[in-house]
Parts: structure tokens; sequence; C-alpha cells
């Protein structure tokens, strides 16, 4: 099994003359992308209700978040972080900066870039949001134990390198 799956779950499509499994025979439960997509659409509905109470979109909170574990990045770097196109990236960003929730200088050795850094302002907003996005993990990880926890991780490491498009 040194390339991935032994052939039980999803067929072996190395092989010759193998005939790929339908979508039906497989099943959305056990389609792992379905199911990981349903995951997140429930993470960020939950979240929206919460953020509509200060006029926040889940955009800009997962621009914060990320802004709020690093220094600074350029824009390219926290759309690939924050995983939304670019575009959408610059305009929320444009947004947030007008709330005063994260800034933009001019990098030193080159002043052609651009790095948005998160404010005190919205350190403290995310700092607001921050036990409400906790107790949405504990909740998704209910009844999960710490070697589980760490194996799931495991995996999702795993699959990330095998569809990176991104160093990142």
């Amino acid at each position: 099994m040194e390339n991935g799956f032994s052939g039980e779950i999803l067929g072996d499509a190395e092989r010759p003359n193998t005939r790929l499994p339908s979508l039906g025979e497989i099943g959305l439960n056990n389609f792992a992308p379905y199911i990981m997509n349903r995951l997140i659409a429930r993470w960020n509905a939950n979240l929206a209700e919460e953020l509509k109470t200060r006029d926040m979109t889940t955009a800009k909170m997962r621009a914060l978040a990320v802004l709020s574990v690093s220094p600074s990045l350029t824009i390219n770097e926290l759309s690939v972080f924050a995983v939304m196109e670019q575009s959408t990236m610059s305009r929320t960003v444009d947004s947030l900066e007008e709330q005063g929730l994260i800034s933009r200088k001019p990098r030193a050795g080159d002043m052609r870039v651009r790095d948005v850094a998160i404010t005190e302002e919205g350190r403290a907003l995310f700092d607001v949001f921050w036990p409400t996005m906790y107790e949405g993990l504990r909740q998704m990880f209910q009844d999960i134990d710490d070697d589980e926890y760490r194996a799931f991780l495991t995996t999702l490491h795993k699959i990330l390198r095998n569809i990176r498009k991104h160093d990142l």
C-alpha cells in the first residue's frame, strides 16, 4: 500500500483494465470530499451566526485568525492561509483596513510589497470571537480522544501535501 489505497475502498486505478467505481458505489458517506465540505459548511454557518452580531464575515474572521498568529503577510500569502481567492482577499483586506482592524505597510526591503498585519483593535475583536471558535472546535471533536485527533491531523496534513499547489 505504498502509494495509497489498498483497493478495498476506492479500487486500484493503477492496475490495467480496472473499472473505476461510481460515486453511487462509493456512496456520499464514504466520499471524503463530500464529508469535508459538509463539515466546513456547518462550521462556517455556525460561526457566521455569531459574526453577524459584530458586522463581520467569515472571510474577515479567517483573515484576522491567520494574522493573529502571523507577524505579517502579503495579500497573496494571506489568501493562501485563509483559503480564499486573492481578489476576495484584496476586498476583505480593504474592508478590514477601513475598520482599523489591520494595517498595510510597505516592506522595508522591497517597497513594492505591502505587508498586512493585525492591529490591536483587530486582535481585540478576534479575542472576542476566539472562545466561540474554540467551543466549536471542542464540540466538533467531542468524544474523540487525543490519539484520534492527532491521527486525524496527520491524515489531513498528508492529504494537503498530496493536493497542495502552494508551498505555504
